[in-house]
């Protein structure tokens, strides 16, 4: 009795699968706090992140690739890659530089802003991420 009612349910169990993904287009879910696209990163410059990161936090292990994996996860819900590129750019340029030379790095408003906002984001999820 059964061999004749699977093919029946089959067909109506595609037909309703098939009907279901004929909807259209879902509409965003309206948020009322704003969130950061945490996934605007590149997975190159996560990846060379986390590298980074475990070998400053005495190399390779489960433990430190994954609270470096959590530090950048951290990083990117405080700054958008745009901005974290950019207090990179600055850090880099300025490092080991002094006089008029890293001046044009180091002292504009946008400059200090953006290394002060990666610098507390780092330690925060420095914090957050490695048990100590």
């Amino acid at each position: 009795m059964k061999i004749k009612y699977t093919p029946l349910i089959l067909s109506l169990a595609l037909a309703a699968l098939i009907s279901a993904c004929a909807t259209g287009p879902e509409k965003p879910i309206a948020s009322a706090d704003p969130v950061p696209f945490v996934n605007d990163y590149p997975t190159r410059d996560r990846v060379d992140y986390v590298l980074n990161c475990v070998a400053q936090h005495g190399g390779l292990s489960y433990i430190n690739q994954y609270a470096c994996g959590c530090k950048i996860d951290k990083i990117a819900e405080k700054l958008s890659f745009a901005e974290y590129e950019a207090a990179k750019t600055f850090s880099y340029l300025t490092k080991g530089q002094t006089g008029d030379a890293a001046g044009a790095m180091r002292d504009p408003t946008q400059s200090k802003d953006l290394r002060k906002r990666l610098k507390d984001a780092e330690q925060s999820a420095e914090k957050n991420c490695f048990v100590e």
